[in-house]
């Protein structure tokens, strides 16, 4: 049966009526709703909704369930998507020299825990230095970067995710800085994970700004970016309890264990259609 996994995830103005008129639009469909949240934003006064729901006529088809609900969402101002969980995501990975995080994607990939199809990888390092990792069959580009040529760098970066039809963006440790007119053609869509509990220490070495302030607490922060450094929606967060005893390296190892999972999580979530930015922040339906 065709398309029996879809979500469709949706934000609009806070207003009576929006959850009976997709429920009906759903059921004259025959659709089966088999997960729904919903959240009422009462500082910005929107609504926010992620349906999950089987199609269960044998002719059902995703354009035409679209094609209907296209006058539902002009009557209430809905902003929405809607898509078949069997169709995994192309996901671009951009790392640096740091590849625990690579390492833990294709982990997860391989397994089947991560659901999505890796487009592939952005370095801005050779091959060889990932050469501890299963790269098989996946493409991988090598393109070096300095100051006088980050421009042309970056334009590379555009034409690669662009040809390979890519859905996300992940930056696992990318340690340079996107442009503003890239960040803005990627915008929800693409993640980093930083090494820091956002907001505090942001940018450069957060780990050693950490170690200097004598913190009690460490984190690392997945968010969306955007062309403020640092500063895009956050998707989740994670952090670990740490003492005077621990000097610089224990903190950067502990570290790299939460960016791993923190990353993981914010990824699943946002091809499962459970992240709907709501401003400055996000709303994350979890299961």
């Amino acid at each position: 049966m065709p398309h029996t996994n879809v979500v469709l995830s949706l934000s609009c103005r806070d207003q009576p009526g929006i959850v009976a008129a997709v429920s009906k639009l759903l059921f004259d469909a025959g659709c089966n709703v088999v997960e729904a949240h919903q959240f009422n934003d009462a500082e910005t006064h929107l609504f926010f909704m992620r349906m999950r729901f089987a199609m269960l006529k044998p002719d059902a088809s995703i354009a035409a369930l679209e094609a209907a609900f296209e006058p539902v969402a002009n009557e209430f101002g809905i902003t929405w998507t809607m898509r078949s969980l069997s169709e995994k995501q192309r996901v671009m990975i951009l790392v640096s020299k740091f590849d625990h995080c690579l390492a833990d994607l294709l982990y997860r990939w391989r397994t089947g825990e991560l659901a999505m199809d890796v487009a592939g990888i952005i370095a801005n390092h050779p091959r060889e230095t990932y050469a501890h990792l299963d790269l098989d069959g996946i493409p991988f580009h090598y393109l070096p970067v300095t100051k006088p040529t980050k421009m042309e760098q970056e334009a590379q970066v555009w034409e690669l995710i662009r040809a390979a039809n890519t859905d996300l963006v992940v930056l696992a440790r990318y340690m340079q800085v996107l442009s503003d007119g890239l960040c803005a053609k990627l915008a929800g869509r693409c993640i980093n994970i930083h090494h820091s509990f956002l907001p505090g220490f942001k940018g450069a070495r957060p780990y050693h700004q950490a170690f200097e302030r004598g913190v009690k607490l460490i984190g690392a922060t997945a968010h969306y970016v955007t062309p403020d450094l640092d500063e895009g929606p956050i998707i989740e967060q994670d952090v670990e309890r740490i003492s005077h005893h621990n000097c610089v390296e224990d903190l950067v190892r502990k570290g790299r264990e939460i960016e791993r999972r923190v990353l993981a999580r914010a990824i699943t979530w946002h091809i499962d259609g459970r992240v709907i930015v709501n401003g400055t922040k996000t709303v994350v339906f979890k299961d």
